[in-house]
């Protein structure tokens, strides 16, 4: 026998108690006699013939009476009495075998004539589970049931026909690939007809995962399917995540998407009600900066089921579990801020007050199991059949997502609040659970703008590589890391973790091979090209240097001059052609005694002074009258600078000290902070591992879970070194989680940037922990940030509800003080918290002092319990960029500073010599960006302004083309051939 002590669950209820507290919370006990209880509850429940229900349940079988009414026998009884328009007080008398048991005395209140828009889905998780390629399989066959369901149901009334709404679009399209024309004819006809909607993101994105131009390509395939298929895409659904970045509203909007249904799981790691989500009302209308919105419906509970909530209430089940649950939570929608109590799902977090929903009219969603990946079932379109022939209201429609929205809009467009901003995602901290794949996947999102710039410069369209490029991108940025139990590695099921992460993060190293090939297919192609309109000249070689930023800018290029154009041991020096100047450059030689299996030759580092933006200037090699200078060595004393920095690391402390400005006189780093700056912190926690969704049923409301952190110690100095391009010092320390760091510190002459990187030899251990490193700047708050698809800041609204604690950012910070700002860069790494470490733990309480100039890296963390990898090791690298100035917004030197740490210069081996320089692309706005050039005249712009502003592109060969952006906003152009 087992024992009692084993119970179902542990964690959070089952289905058995959410739905007893929804009985519980919806109904007033009216009689309790010698342990027997009699419980009503006044339903909006109305029956054709014009009555309404009251619902009245006791611990044992009674005949219940609605004295001159209506009466019933039972356990569980419905009885109708005539509408009313006012409050009107009955008796209840409540009978068993030997007379009347008890009475009292009830009211029946009016009640809203509900009209419920039934949503059938399936939450698309690639992976979790199952293995990820098992799960695809098995959507593609939901579609093949949903063709068959709709057929099956074709003759019922239109309200109950089987409809299915496609979660995200990957599934279609690949089933619409793989089935035969017939099929695919049917699954169009009936997207036409309105019984199939396909939505518009391919997958569940951790959208601040993606790039804006990775975003916005995401959404390609919806001109795609309509095309080749003929229906449209209207609506979007956002499943799973608990936010998304502003820039989806512009992204969704120029695609023509009107529509977001957003299921939020907060899964108890996200406190949004205590963050203003309590004034979210629903549906909304959110606004981006640029004007563009969308109307949004989101589920709406802090202790709530997501996409879950029609399965709460039966819709899967039974139409009696239905009829008992549906109207109940009605009414609870109706009366209460939350339809569930605190509690009731196990998560952590006390009740909030909320208005009542005020509309009556509801989407909800169901799946057909009470899982994701589940398939589609008939009983939902059953039980809608059923129930409205025996009630009147509400009224259940078997709906498609988009079928909710246009009603809304068409009722309630004005009444709708409206919400701007950001809606920064509760669980952006599962990003640096995977900080090696995902500093890959960031490398690839810059290594692409510029590998598609380099096609089109070559004159080449590499469109569909490059799309299927950022694809893989995507993929990895699917909401989906791991499995439901990540740290089994079982072959299948919800405990193949191993298999799972396996391939997820293989796809990003993947898709970073497929950006480096393209970027290096560019570089030959863009040579090519450039050696076919060039001349024999008398260099040995030549370099075109190419700047794929905006505006011109100096900064090192790092190039390979193979031993076969040019001996190894020949000495060069290198001539700027368009100056006739010698610029002093570095070389590391590839010794084939050394490194065997690489390309034989000599990497070649020299400052380049302004190159223009999208442009490149031509770099002759020429023969030197001796070899390069050797590196010298500096002492030991952790100083280096150049013409702009002084910096000075404490070996001692292990942190840098100091970095001085010798334009504006001042020092960067506050020195009274409580961390040094780039020093490494290292937290554990005191909660276990390899328990499912343990850290939702955890609340630290102090710093008790904050088991222990450290710092780096025993710093050694390896290197200081000045060579001709620049100075670099690199330090070691050790660590806990480590088994050593490796910080190297470079600044370049000319060069207006400190470039710092991080290498860490990460342990990996399943202990709950997280790595930041800090940098205290000498400066008041953090001014603006770089979002994708946007710019946020302290001023800039944000959706309420939002995560505060932390930011998931592009690329940049920028700090604004009289006289100077200052920028902060961050390439792989794009977690931060700003002013203090935050516990990872709702409601997340700071763990230090507040500090208005410090920005903590949040590199790494293992704190998931579900889902993400629950540990992480091997060489992991981060780096930043530093930058000031008292000439340049905070917002502009961002910019600049994320384009010198992510866009750097190309260096292209020529064999004839080109142009000494030329310009291919330039714009006119101090504040519009170009990313990227696309094939026959596309220029992709982004906006930094906070105003519409207005642009003119310049390309050679091409009309001036006049762009319009709206605020913070993104366009794309196409020039006109002269």
């Amino acid at each position: 026998m087992t024992s009692r002590l084993l119970q179902r669950s542990l964690g959070s209820p089952d289905y058995d108690g959410i739905r007893q507290a929804l009985r519980d919370d919806t109904s007033t006990p009216v009689i309790s006699v010698r342990g027997l209880e009699v419980r009503v509850a006044v339903l909006p429940l109305f029956t054709h013939d014009g009555r309404q229900a009251v619902r009245v349940s006791s611990t044992e079988p009674l005949t219940h009476v609605l004295v001159g009414v209506d009466s019933g026998s039972g356990k569980d009884v419905t009885l109708l009495v005539p509408e009313v328009d006012a409050p009107r007080e009955l008796t209840l008398e409540c009978r068993d075998d030997a007379g009347v048991v008890g009475t009292a005395r009830i009211t029946v209140t009016p009640q809203r004539k509900w009209s419920v828009f039934v949503v059938h889905h399936s939450h698309l998780d690639i992976g979790y589970t199952d293995p990820q390629g098992t799960v695809l399989r098995h959507h593609l066959d939901y579609l093949d049931s949903a063709l068959r369901l709709a057929e099956e149901t074709a003759s019922w009334p239109d309200d109950a026909k089987f409809r299915w709404t496609v979660e995200s679009s990957m599934p279609a399209l690949k089933w619409l690939d793989a089935r035969p024309k017939e099929m695919v004819d049917s699954f169009a006809e009936l997207a036409r007809a309105g019984l199939i909607e396909v939505t518009a993101l391919p997958f569940q994105l951790h959208t601040e995962a993606c790039s804006t131009e990775e975003l916005h390509r995401q959404l390609r395939f919806i001109a795609q399917l309509e095309q080749r298929h003929g229906f449209t895409t209207k609506s979007a659904m956002h499943t799973d995540v608990p936010g998304a970045v502003v820039g989806l509203v512009d992204a969704l909007s120029q695609a023509g998407v009107r529509y977001l249904a957003a299921a939020h799981n907060w899964a108890g790691r996200s406190v949004p009600y205590l963050h203003g989500g309590d004034k979210l009302t629903r549906p909304f209308r959110w606004r981006a900066p640029s004007g563009n919105e969308i109307i949004v419906w989101f589920t709406d509970t802090p202790h709530g089921m997501a996409y879950m909530e029609g399965n709460t209430v039966g819709l899967t089940d039974s139409y009696e579990l239905a009829d008992d649950l549906l109207p109940r939570y009605l009414s609870a929608l109706s009366t209460r801020g939350y339809p569930y109590g605190p509690g009731t799902f196990g998560w952590q977090g006390p009740d909030a007050p909320k208005e009542p929903y005020e509309l009556d009219v509801l989407h909800l969603r169901v799946q057909g199991a009470h899982a994701d990946n589940a398939g589609p079932s008939i009983v939902p379109a059953s039980i809608a059949r059923r129930w409205n022939e025996q009630w009147a209201f509400p009224r259940l429609r078997s709906a498609v997502n988009s079928d909710f929205f246009e009603h809304v809009e068409e009722h309630y467009h004005d009444r709708l609040s409206v919400h701007e901003g950001d809606w920064t995602d509760w669980w952006a901290d599962g990003l640096g659970s995977g900080a090696r794949p995902l500093g890959y996947v960031r490398r690839a999102q810059s290594a692409l703008r510029v590998a598609e710039t380099l096609h089109t410069l070559a004159g080449v369209d590499a469109t569909e590589q490059i799309d299927a490029a950022y694809d893989k991108v995507a993929l990895f940025n699917e909401h989906t890391w791991g499995a439901a139990n990540p740290w089994e590695d079982a072959e299948e099921g919800g405990d193949s973790g191993g298999l799972q992460w396996t391939r997820k993060s293989s796809g990003a190293y993947s898709a970073q091979d497929d950006a480096s090939d393209l970027l290096h297919a560019a570089t030959r192609r863009f040579a090519a090209a450039l050696s076919e309109r060039g001349t024999e000249g008398g260099a040995l070689a030549s370099f075109a240097v190419f700047n794929p930023a905006t505006w011109a800018r100096t900064d090192v290029v790092r190039a390979f001059l193979p031993r076969d154009v040019v001996g190894a041991d020949v000495p060069i020096a290198l001539v700027d052609s368009r100056t006739g100047q010698t610029l002093p450059h570095h070389e590391e030689l590839v010794d084939p005694a050394d490194w065997p299996t690489r390309p034989i030759g000599r990497h070649v580092h020299a400052v380049v002074p302004d190159i223009p933006g999208y442009g490149y200037a031509r770099i002759d090699v020429v023969p030197g009258q001796a070899q390069a200078p050797e590196p010298v060595e500096l002492d030991l004393d952790g100083v280096i600078e150049n013409e702009f920095y002084r910096v000075a690391y404490d070996v001692r402390e292990g942190y840098l000290c100091s970095i001085f400005d010798k334009r504006a006189g001042r020092e960067l780093i506050n020195g009274e902070a409580a961390a040094g700056f780039g020093q490494y912190v290292y937290d554990q926690y005191a909660t276990a591992p390899h328990f499912n969704h343990l850290s939702g049923h955890v609340g630290a409301h102090d710093r008790t879970l904050l088991g222990d952190r450290a710092i780096g110690r025993n710093a050694t100095v390896k290197e200081v070194r000045r060579t001709a391009v620049g100075e670099k010092l690199v330090v070691e320390l050790q660590g806990k989680g480590v088994d050593w760091i490796r910080t190297t510190i470079e600044l370049h002459n000319g060069v207006p940037r400190l470039d710092l990187t991080y290498q860490l030899a990460k342990q990996g251990t399943p202990a709950k922990e997280a790595v930041f490193l800090a940098f205290p700047f000498a400066a008041g708050k953090a001014t603006a940030w770089e979002l994708t698809g946007g710019v946020g800041g302290p001023d800039v609204a944000r959706v309420p509800g939002s995560a505060e604690y932390m930011l998931p950012i592009r690329h940049w910070i920028a700090f604004e003080d009289p006289g100077l700002s200052i920028a902060w860069a961050t390439l792989e790494a794009p977690l931060v918290q700003l002013g203090t470490i935050h516990m990872p733990y709702a409601p997340f309480p700071p763990t230090l002092d507040e500090e208005d100039g410090t920005v903590y890296s949040w590199a790494l963390n293992n704190i998931w319990d579900t889902n993400f990898p629950t540990q992480q090791q091997g060489e992991t690298t981060f780096r930043y960029a530093v930058t000031s100035s008292t000439e340049a917004t905070g917002v502009r030197l961002g910019a600049a500073a994320a384009a010198g740490l992510c866009e750097p210069f190309v260096g292209v081996l020529v064999t004839d010599s080109p142009d000494v320089s030329e310009t291919y692309a330039s714009v006119d706005h101090p504040d519009v960006l170009i990313t990227s050039l696309g094939h026959d005249g596309v220029v992709r712009l982004q906006s930094l302004a906070a105003e519409p502003v207005r642009a003119t592109v310049t390309m050679p060969g091409f009309e001036p083309a006049e762009a319009s952006l709206p605020a913070y906003g993104v366009a794309v152009v196409r020039g006109t051939r002269q």
